[in-house]
């Protein structure tokens, strides 16, 4: 079974996308990233995936208060990206608690950092965030092309010990994933692939889960999650109208 990881997106120590509730259960579902985690969590996340998107055009940590008390918070493991591009705000990235980093930048013009964390903190603490157009690797935001293919890039990085990749497609035709070229990056390099967007509905998970005896085990969902597009949300929203407090991994 694809293990799910809710992305909640940062800006401001705010989240960028908020819930979309049942009437009158509007005050559940508010712009505070910690409360937005401990919902995840509620509602049987495994673990999360955030990103600080104020970090991305800084190359460093901006909302780490927020960052450690989303940590604090749920007792399901984080892993963050946004702009971490130097070892030491990698470092701080560990030192606020969450479990795992994603490299994405600067896994293509620094291949020696991944080597490096890999080394200090171990292959499991990194996963590679690819974004792709074409089979041409994007870096700076998907603002620029490398010419390098996901599948060089990533047998480049596998030598380092790399053992997991975030793999996401950069088209403005259509939102859904190269499901040939996910299957071909973990069936070929033998590195798990978690799947970032994509993901439109319960038919576009269960057509993805299809991949998973290749490699491509877990799935990084953002909007369709926050428009409840997944049959079990439904419940979810109806029941949380009722209540005051949100048992206890999920108490506000």
């Amino acid at each position: 079974m694809l293990l799910i990881f809710p992305s909640i997106e940062i800006s401001n120590e705010r989240c960028v996308q908020l819930v979309r509730g049942e009437p009158s259960a509007e005050h559940l579902y508010g712009v505070d990233p910690v409360k937005m985690a401990i919902l995840w969590r509620g509602e049987n996340a495994k673990s999360l995936h955030v990103v600080d998107l104020d970090g991305v055009a800084e190359g460093k940590v901006k909302n780490s208060m927020i960052i450690r008390q989303m940590v604090e918070a749920v007792d399901i493991p984080i892993q963050l990206g946004g702009g971490l591009r130097s070892y030491e705000e990698i470092e701080k990235a560990f030192a606020l608690g969450v479990y795992r980093v994603v490299i994405g930048t600067a896994a293509v013009e620094q291949p020696e950092l991944v080597e490096r964390v890999i080394k200090n903190f171990g292959a499991r603490k990194v996963l590679i965030g690819i974004t792709s157009r074409n089979r041409n690797v994007l870096i700076d935001g998907g603002k620029k092309e490398t010419g390098i293919t996901p599948l060089r890039l990533t047998r480049r990085l596998k030598k380092f010990g790399v053992c997991r990749v975030l793999y996401s497609e950069q088209d403005s035709e259509t939102s859904r994933n190269d499901y040939n070229a996910l299957r071909e990056l973990a069936s070929t390099t033998n590195v798990r692939v978690t799947a970032q967007g994509g993901v439109e509905n319960y038919r576009d998970l269960i057509e993805l889960q299809e991949l998973e005896k290749f490699g491509v085990d877990s799935a990084v969902i953002g909007r369709p999650l926050y428009e409840n597009r997944f049959p079990c949300q439904r419940l979810w929203r109806i029941n949380e109208k009722e209540l005051t407090d949100f048992g206890p991994t999920r108490r506000m």
